[in-house]
């Protein structure tokens, strides 16, 4: 990481549909306003590419590969605006009948980065798994922009602090969240909390992109290694424009070097 370096990153919120059509729509034109305000890289929730709720036997039937027809619209909107795009996409998977929960980072010459969620939301009365399969645990998604380095991770994986520290080992400066955060009770509150602790735990940025009212809890926001919301959204559909900074992480970094002095190792069960 180089601590002259900072990279202007955008949340967009909006609320993905079952027409694959019209989630590209707002793609395009959330994407192209957080790129005229100036980022670099551009965040976008969970199931972007096609969103039902309740889930079911529809996810399957609209699933796409990675080199189909999302991704590869993703990858030209790129191209064309001249940033990097995250945004979750419903994959196929090697079960028929369920999909996997992807997220994709991609620039205008291709993919970046793939994480397919580990941790399935399986609580809270939800039982993803009945339609999503589980990610397999592998190397740690990071890719780079403008000379900082972000991490990949996905909604429930927020509740497991290994995900991000993992990311932070293999020296992500900001972790990007997609996420689809299911509204209850103190879920908001949850949310937001996660946000700041693994932030501060870390010692990283927060990129949190999620769905808004009145299925998601919203508050897609930008927050710094100390927890402090740099930029976020309320409860509606919008954009928020926020800047990852090197020299901040360095700052935080030498005051709280929390990363160098941990006296354990994340090791997969």
């Amino acid at each position: 990481m180089s601590e002259n370096t900072a990279v202007p990153v955008a949340v967009c919120q909006f609320a993905p549909t079952d027409s694959r059509e019209h989630n590209r729509e707002r793609i395009a034109e959330l994407a192209t306003e957080a790129a005229r305000l100036g980022a670099k890289l551009i965040v976008f929730p969970e199931y972007s590419s096609y969103f039902v709720d309740p889930m079911d036997e529809r996810l399957a039937a609209h699933a796409e590969d990675l080199d189909g027809e999302f991704v590869t619209g993703l990858i030209g909107l790129a191209a064309e605006l001249a940033v990097v795009i995250v945004a979750g996409v419903t994959e196929k998977a090697s079960d028929e009948g369920r999909v996997r929960n992807t997220v994709v980072a991609v620039r205008g010459d291709g993919i970046l980065a793939v994480y397919r969620k580990q941790h399935l939301y399986d609580a809270f009365g939800q039982t993803e798994s009945d339609w999503v399969e589980p990610g397999d645990i592998g190397e740690p998604a990071v890719f780079e922009v403008g000379g900082l380095r972000f991490g990949l991770m996905t909604c429930y994986d927020l509740r497991f602090p290994e995900v991000s520290r993992l990311l932070a080992v293999a020296g992500a400066d900001a972790l990007v969240v997609p996420a689809e955060w299911v509204r209850g009770p103190l879920k908001e509150q949850h949310w937001t909390t996660l946000l700041a602790a693994r932030a501060i735990e870390n010692t990283v940025f927060v990129i949190a992109a999620d769905h808004p009212a009145p299925i998601g809890v919203g508050h897609s926001r930008i927050v710094d290694p100390q927890g402090v919301v740099r930029a976020g959204i309320g409860p509606e559909p919008g954009v928020a424009l926020g800047v990852v900074d090197g020299a901040a992480i360095a700052r935080v970094r030498a005051t709280n070097p929390s990363l160098r002095a941990r006296r354990y190792a994340v090791v997969p069960r």
